[in-house]
């Protein structure tokens, strides 16, 4: 698992031109290097008037809805608006009040306001699933609605225990899981935004079938960019052996959220060169 840093969400505004928003996240996976830097001559760059930034709780150790060593929603909310952000992410579903006229309160007293929902997602498991995933997703996209959030950030899920690291299936998935996770994210991202409002960004993600630059670009190959978009998280992304400057440049109009973090490449390579990364051969088929 790549650990959670420090979070910080920059998000930009569609310009009158664009028919859906543009938001990032950024976080720090390593508090050493600087993130990536993007030339203005290659990509468009938004108005600073149309840049927001914020926060999630992961960068405050929270991945679970429940779990006694993270630190209580309330404490998050004051020390993320303490903090100077007004942009959350929900994060995990069942960590911050469920109930919207809660949630809002809390947030509002506070001056913060919601930019995304999270959900995980097994969608390369086939039509079999797709009712249970619905019913997570439901749920998640109904409260992220209600608190005037934009976006559902879609992170596949993992191939191994997030918290023993016991691999739980292949790592690679077969051209008939590819099939699935492709067509199923699409029917998703429809559904989604025909109900609820929301654009879905699909987040690859350490120890997923969506990493690096191989499986990533043959998903946005696969993929209509009407119904998906990509949360681009550049500490991910790196650990995976991504270039996160060379995808902005190739698939920049496909790329509708932002997770910026740092990665520091010393580490990188100590942690490869020991044989800890988790990164599985893609395969072609």
């Amino acid at each position: 698992m790549l650990p959670a840093g420090v979070r910080v969400a920059v998000m930009t505004e569609p310009s009158p031109q664009t028919s859906s928003p543009q938001t990032s996240s950024p976080q720090t996976s390593s508090p050493q290097t600087s993130s990536p830097q993007i030339s203005s001559s290659q990509t468009s760059s938004p108005s600073p008037s149309r840049i927001r930034v914020g926060s999630a709780p992961d960068s405050w150790g929270v991945w679970f809805p429940d779990d006694p060593r993270q630190v209580p929603w309330q404490r998050f909310l004051d020390e993320v608006a303490g903090a100077g952000y007004e942009w959350i992410e929900l994060g995990p579903y069942g960590y911050l009040p469920t109930d919207p006229a809660v949630l809002a309160e809390e947030t509002a007293r506070r001056g913060l306001r919601v930019s995304a929902g999270t959900v995980f997602t097994g969608l390369h498991r086939g039509p079999d699933v797709w009712e249970r995933t619905w019913a997570h997703v439901a749920e998640n996209a109904a409260l992220a609605q209600a608190m005037g959030a934009g976006h559902l950030v879609v992170i596949p899920s993992f191939w191994r225990d997030d918290r023993t690291g016991e691999v739980l299936e292949e790592p690679v998935l077969t051209a008939g899981q590819w099939r699935d996770l492709t067509g199923l994210t699409e029917r998703l991202g429809r559904e989604v935004h025909e109900r609820y409002g929301l654009r879905i960004v699909v987040h690859p993600h350490a120890d997923t079938h969506l990493d690096g630059e191989e499986s990533v670009t043959r998903f946005l190959d696969a993929t209509d960019p009407e119904a998906v978009a990509l949360c681009l998280d550049t500490g991910h992304y790196a650990y995976a052996g991504g270039d996160s400057v060379a995808l902005i440049q190739a698939y920049g109009e496909r790329i509708g959220y932002l997770h910026l973090k740092q990665v520091d490449p010393a580490v990188l390579a100590e942690v490869i060169a020991e044989g800890r990364r988790s990164v599985p051969r893609w395969r072609g088929a």
